[in-house]
Parts: C-alpha cells; structure tokens; sequence
C-alpha cells in the first residue's frame, strides 16, 4: 500500500502524540507531553499517512556525539511508533528509508537509537554498540576497599537540583567528551533529565542531587530519588533509585557513590543504566554482592561509512579491505579500503579481506564491541586469515562506549 511519508507540521502534534500513546500502549501526562514537544524539531520529522489519518512517526534529534578520538553530528532517531492497524504494510520501511537519507543529506555520518523492542532495527542497518548494566547494591556490603581514592579538598553539598543545575551541567559538559557514546544535552533534554511530576517519579519520591566539591568547583554529582519502605517489623527498608553520577575525577567519583550508598533509612542502592566497565565494582570490598544485569543500550547505524570511518581515530594501525553489504543505504554497499595510516576509507576493487554486514561495522564503531564473536558466530566473512581480528582490535576503545540518557 502506498502510506505518503512527510514531515508534519506543529499544528499535527497532538496527532503525534495520539499515535504515539496508542503505538506504546501509554497514557502522557500533559507534563510528558510538553517535554515531549521541547525535543521535538518538526523540520526533522516525519509521518506516514493513510488518507487524512496519521499511521507512523519518527523523528530525529540534532547533536554532538562522542565517538573514539572526537565528537561528531550524529542523528538521533527517536519516537518510532507504528499504528497496529497498519503494520507488517511497509510503514516503518518507509519511514526508516526516507530517514536515513534525509540523514545523509543533512552530512551526518552516523545514526543512533535506543531501542524499544531489540529484534526490529537490525534488518534497517542498526547494530547493537553498547551495553549497560544495571544493578543492586546493599547498603550492609557496600563497604570500599581500603585504597579507594580520598581527597580531603573534597565536600560535599547537598541541594534541590534546580538551584545547581548550572553547575552539574557544567561538569556533564567536561565529561561528556572521555566516552564514546555520551551526546550534547539541549536545554530542553536538561528539563526532561530534571522532571519530578509524578509520572517522573515511578513510585518514588523527589528528584534529589548531591555535589562533591572543593574550593575551586563541583568535581562530581549524583541524581537520585528515594523510594521510602520498611519491613513488616517498621524497619526501614528504603530503595535509593540512581538516576545519574558523573565525576571529574577518582576521589571524587568515590566520595559521590559514597554519599549515595550511606544514605540514612535505606538499605540498598539500585541503579538502572550505568557503563559496563563502571568503576564502581572496583571500589567495592565485596564486589560479588554488586548483582549486575546486561541490557542493550544504544544502537548505531553507519548512514556513510567511508565518512564514518574516516572521522574517528583507532586503537592500532590497519590496512585492509572491507567488503560491505547495505541492502537499505546502497551508496555504502562494495568494498572499502580501511587505511588509518592514511586516514582513508576508498572504494576499490581489490578483493576483500572479510565481508560483513552494514549492522556488525555499526556494533563495533563505538569502539564496544568485539567483531571476532560476530565472526565466531558466523555473521562475518574471513577472507583472510587474521582479518578480523585485526579491524577488532583497531576499532576496539577504552573507556567501553555508553549513552547514559534514553533520547
């Protein structure tokens, strides 16, 4: 069926959000909504129709993001809603096409999303870059080893966000660019991060902050909210729910978890979305009562490979040829020539060195993820012995990549 795709107008906002509540079986508090529309640029927009009726929506958010040796622009695909009636009818194909060429068009090389339902972006050319892990700590084990890092310049301060948030976003500004994965917040992105209406809150109560600090200025700072409960015998059992940390420095990343896990009236600290290689675990006498998950984070999607491999730097020298399948973007589909010695990727004719699909060299562009288990797996093509193992190691990163904020 023929669904036109176009971006909308800001007058069809409310249409938007209808489609959206009913494609993720929500219900928007008028306050969600308003941030909704603050990170909403309509000129990067786009809907599929049905007649006069909206049936599909996505859209795209401008900003900085950190990849391995810099920051590039990169398109941040988000709200990607189907109606249920008009699925499996090459909707979100549309839509998806449609945006990755716009994407290209605007000179970004480099799309990323976090996915709702894992098994959908994969067959679009997204591939899953980053892990996060989420865990609990209890407060009786969370005892540091006696070599965690101390700074007695080091304070603490503890204040209602909204009368430090210039100076913690301050800090994410000098953090922002050590991790591959962390992006530009807009003053709009900053309100959604600071909401504290109850849809915000989950059950819990308000949005706290504490700060470490000497005298020249913040060097760490922690959002958090605190769920209040106690046991059947009136002993309190309270949930400390870590929304952020982020820290200039070890000592003062120690003394803010510190602060978090001694937080009077509860008895364990769980926190949802942190780096796979946080350093928490390494500051913990007992690290085995750290009980940690993994979940995907963010995916990315190379929309002009030779560009997107010539803006970031890599961890050891390569030469070889990589022979790309794009069924979506075609202008990335043949064989490349990778030479970071050059700083060059170039169409060529030479034969491959390994084949592979556009999604694995997305998964590995972060610097995250091993391109040897995709190969393992059999999802990679070696055409030559030690290939991969060799483009691995040069796309490989330290710190592992992370998001840290849903878009």
């Amino acid at each position: 069926m023929n669904h036109p795709v176009r971006p909308i107008a800001e007058s069809e906002f409310p249409a938007v959000c209808a489609l959206l509540d009913e494609a993720f079986v929500s219900s928007w508090a008028p306050g969600q909504i308003e941030r909704f529309k603050g990170v909403t640029e309509f000129d990067r927009s786009l809907a599929a129709f049905d007649g006069d009726r909206m049936v599909g929506y996505t859209q795209v958010m401008s900003f900085d993001m950190t990849v391995p040796g810099g920051v590039l622009p990169v398109g941040g695909v988000s709200a990607v809603g189907v109606l249920a009636s008009h699925r499996r009818q090459g909707v979100l194909s549309s839509l998806m096409r449609r945006q990755l060429s716009d994407i290209r068009d605007r000179g970004e090389s480099v799309a990323a999303l976090y996915a709702s339902e894992a098994a959908i972006y994969g067959r679009y050319g997204y591939g899953r870059a980053v892990d996060n892990v989420f865990y609990t700590i209890p407060k009786h084990s969370s005892a540091f080893r006696p070599d965690a890092p101390v700074d007695p310049a080091l304070r603490l301060r503890v204040e209602p966000p909204e009368n430090v948030r210039d100076e913690f976003v301050k800090l994410f500004d000098q953090v922002r660019t050590s991790r591959p994965g962390l992006y530009t917040r807009t003053p709009a992105r900053w309100n959604a991060v600071l909401a504290d209406d109850d849809n915000a809150r989950h059950g819990s109560g308000r949005l706290r902050c504490v700060l470490a600090e000497d005298d020249q200025g913040v060097r760490g700072y922690a959002l958090f909210r605190v769920k209040r409960q106690t046991t059947d015998h009136d002993v309190p059992d309270g949930l400390v729910d870590l929304e952020e940390l982020f820290a200039l420095d070890p000592a003062a990343y120690a003394l803010v978890w510190r602060s978090v896990l001694d937080r009077d009236l509860c008895s364990r600290v769980f926190a949802g979305n942190r780096p796979a290689d946080d350093p928490i675990m390494h500051l913990l006498a007992e690290p085995r009562h750290l009980t940690a998950g993994t979940l995907d984070e963010l995916w990315i999607r190379l929309v002009d490979v030779p560009a997107a491999l010539t803006q970031r730097v890599y961890s050891a020298p390569v030469d070889l040829v990589v022979e790309v399948d794009d069924d979506v973007c075609p202008w990335n589909a043949g064989r490349w020539r990778l030479s970071t010695a050059k700083g060059t990727c170039e169409p060529t004719e030479d034969a491959p060195d390994l084949s592979l699909p556009v999604r694995i060299l997305g998964a590995g562009y972060l610097g995250g993820r091993s391109l040897e288990s995709y190969r393992l797996a059999g999802q990679i093509a070696e055409h030559r012995e030690g290939a991969v193992r060799e483009l691995s190691a040069a796309m490989s990163w330290s710190p592992l990549p992370w998001g840290g904020l849903v878009f």
